[in-house]
């Protein structure tokens, strides 16, 4: 089995070596695993072994350890489209599928997330909007950070919020900062 430990964004390679290579056709929740054997469009196997945390996106390139490509295809599934009759109610819909800190999918007049149906049943509450379950690929916002969101202190925690203080820091001239530290053990 071919293993592939390097992935490339924005590769700017002939069109013809895109075209030519195999496609890896994924879930979002599948491009979200760093670690694990995928079958290819055709019919190959290979197994996948990228730094912890990598999401691929379609038209990202994979390397296979004998130099062959793959190219990363979103695949359709089904996913919740929200639309609206004006911009301030699908401004609306933003902040309330933000505020349950989900992952979103942004459009030009549109937003698109994983089915829940309290989030379904939340949206119809609002009015003003139209939704709806389709099949489309689902890229959401990779966010402000470039990652998910976390709650808890794990071993990323330091440097997330030291990233997150650094980039609020800044809003008005002055830091936030105090002479506590914000480590503390865990049980």
């Amino acid at each position: 089995m071919r293993i592939i430990r390097k992935h490339l964004r924005d590769a700017h390679l002939a069109p013809s070596l895109i075209n030519n290579a195999p496609k890896a056709i994924l879930a979002y929740s599948l491009r979200c695993r760093s670690r694990q054997r995928i079958k290819l469009d055709n019919g190959e196997v290979v197994g996948l072994i990228l730094n912890q945390g990598t999401v691929l996106r379609h038209g990202d390139i994979l390397v296979a350890d004998d130099g062959k490509l793959i190219a990363v295809h979103a695949a359709i599934e089904p996913v919740v489209r929200v639309g609206a009759r004006n911009p301030l109610q699908l401004t609306r819909a933003a902040y309330h599928l933000g505020n349950r800190h989900i992952l979103v999918e942004i459009g030009p007049d549109y937003l698109q997330f994983e089915y829940d149906p309290i989030l379904v049943d939340m949206l119809n509450q609002l009015g003003g909007i139209t939704i709806a379950t389709v099949q489309s690929p689902f890229e959401p916002d990779a966010g402000a950070y470039g990652g998910g969101h976390k709650h808890g202190h794990d071993e990323t925690f330091a440097e997330d919020y030291a990233l997150a203080q650094s980039a609020y820091a800044a809003h008005d001239g002055h830091t936030h900062e105090h002479p506590h530290k914000h480590e503390h053990p865990h049980k």
